[in-house]
Formats: C-alpha cells, structure tokens, sequence
C-alpha cells in the first residue's frame, strides 16, 4: 500500500510538471504587472469587499487588503467625497482610486488609458448586482463614475445589464 502511495504521488508530481511547462497552470500573484496592484482599504467585517477582491482577482489582478477603523477620513484623505464613497477604496500605485465595487473591466480600461484631470474611478454606494454585491439573478443598473481633480465627476460606463460588467 505505501508502495502504490508513493507511485501515486510521483504521478501527481510529473503532472504537476507537464501542467506548469504547458501553461495550464495560470501566472503566479508575483507575475502580475506593478499597474495591476492594488492596495485595498476596507473594515475587517465586510464581506462585499471581500467578494469584490475576489472578483478582482479572477481578473488578474493582485489585491493587498489593509483593515481600516476609520474609513470615511481616509477617503476624504484621497479626494472621495462623500456623495461618492462606498465600502471600500482601492489604491494604484500610480495614484489612482477606485471606489466601491467596480468590475474589473471598467479599471483595466482606466489604468490602460488614464486621463490626466481624472484622480479614479467610482461606484458611489452598493448596486445589487454590482462584482461583490451579486444576490441571486437580482441586478440594479449603475454608473461608474469618473472622478476629476476639481471634485466633478463624468458618467465613465453606465452598465444597464449584468453582462456589461465583465
């Protein structure tokens, strides 16, 4: 029996390897871009947030979670105003934030093709339907928000369908 255990386990290995020398297996978190980092700023409760981070990450992206007691002076701290905010601010290492529960698409494009009077993007409040705010086949349209340095915004992506989001 530990014979057959041992031969088991070389097979498992070998297939590992074929896997990895094949490209079956997906990049490793070390792999992803420094752009596609970012560093995420949430209370240690939200499970939204967590369920945004994952979604984020299935888009190949690498999320550093940092638990904040104070939430809302930290976002004012980076120019989210209040009419803005949501549960959770995300930080490029370039600078840019992106607030609440934006799909992954929408802040691939942003970091593909950033604006220079643009400080992010944003997804004011919690939109059923929204990556991270799924609830059953339930979904609320909504509109991704470009936020300018002056403190305006501009409509950047109005998803009226689930299927626009990814």
């Amino acid at each position: 029996a530990i014979y057959m255990l041992g031969r088991f386990i070389s097979l498992i290995a070998a297939l590992v390897v074929f896997w990895l020398g094949t490209g079956f297996v997906t990049a490793e978190a070390d792999d992803v871009p420094q752009a596609r980092t970012l560093q995420v700023y949430k209370s240690a409760t939200c499970g939204c947030c967590q369920e945004w981070m994952a979604h984020m990450q299935a888009n190949a992206f690498k999320l550093n979670g940092n638990n904040l007691a104070s939430l809302t002076q930290f976002k004012l701290r980076h120019g989210i105003e209040l009419r803005y905010q949501s549960c959770h601010t995300a930080l490029s290492p370039s600078g840019f934030v992106f607030e609440g529960h934006i799909p992954a698409r929408f802040v691939s494009q942003f970091l593909a093709e950033p604006t220079s009077e643009a400080i992010g993007l944003a997804v004011p409040g919690m939109p059923v339907g929204s990556p991270g705010m799924e609830v059953g086949n339930k979904f609320m349209p909504y509109q991704v928000l470009l936020l300018k340095l002056d403190g305006n915004h501009e409509i950047y992506a109005d998803v009226r369908r689930r299927e626009q989001q990814y």
